[in-house]
């Protein structure tokens, strides 16, 4: 299951950078646990995911077809950011669950980019759709939760369609210190799930590290991969 199967690596992405890296580690022990919980509770991220994927499966050919081009881009993401946005107006307990328009955003930009990269195979494409479901929601809602949140989404566009290590490293390379994650919570989980999504799509068991390959191939071991939010 692609959707699941990328929702896992958010779910781990957010324990991960928000609440060990940024909320213990960073800030001293806020903890952020609500942007971490925000991205795998409820199955309101899932929801908004798997219309994606109905989407590209019935306009783009399905998994890895799509090529990765604005056009294509920029019509997977508005579709699935509107579903998500009219979502939250229609179900007041969804924006209760996600009770920070930051939060809303995560999630959001998450099921976006995570469709594009799954339509497209392409990491750096689904960035692209991360920025763009960004840029709709502030412009339908008129903020994106509280001051200097957006500060590295307003730019990442550009930041997509470049590979200057400071600014646009593939997505695959970047970590919790590239310059433009360093600054906010509730951003790292899903761009990690958007990098897996591309391989995902291609049917590819792939993570970044050996280091990770090696350890978590002992069967033995009760923590899975595949199954974080279990």
């Amino acid at each position: 299951d692609p959707v699941r199967s990328s929702l896992e690596i958010v779910a781990a992405g957010c324990m991960l950078f928000d609440q060990i890296w940024l909320g213990s580690y960073m800030s001293g022990g806020v903890g952020f646990t609500q942007y971490a919980t925000a991205a795998y509770t409820d199955n309101i991220l899932d929801d908004y995911t798997a219309y994606g994927l109905d989407y590209i499966k019935k306009n783009h050919g399905g998994l890895a077809k799509a090529k990765a081009t604005q056009e294509v881009i920029n019509d997977i993401a508005t579709e699935v950011n509107l579903y998500g946005m009219e979502q939250y107006e229609e179900y007041p307990t969804a924006l209760e669950s996600h009770f920070g328009g930051s939060q809303r955003a995560t999630v959001l930009a998450a099921a976006s980019g995570i469709t594009v990269a799954l339509a497209t195979a392409n990491s750096n494409a689904g960035l692209n759709g991360w920025y763009l479901s960004m840029l709709m929601h502030k412009e339908g809602w008129s903020r994106l939760g509280f001051f200097g949140y957006d500060l590295q989404d307003q730019c990442g566009s550009a930041n997509s369609m470049s590979i200057r290590p400071d600014e646009g490293l593939l997505g695959e390379l970047r970590g919790p210190n590239y310059p433009n994650y360093a600054m906010n919570v509730g951003h790292q989980g899903g761009y990690a799930g958007i990098a897996g999504a591309a391989h995902i799509a291609r049917g590819e068991a792939w993570t970044l590290s050996p280091l990770m390959k090696i350890t978590f191939a002992d069967p033995s071991l009760k923590f899975d991969f595949s199954e974080v939010r279990r």
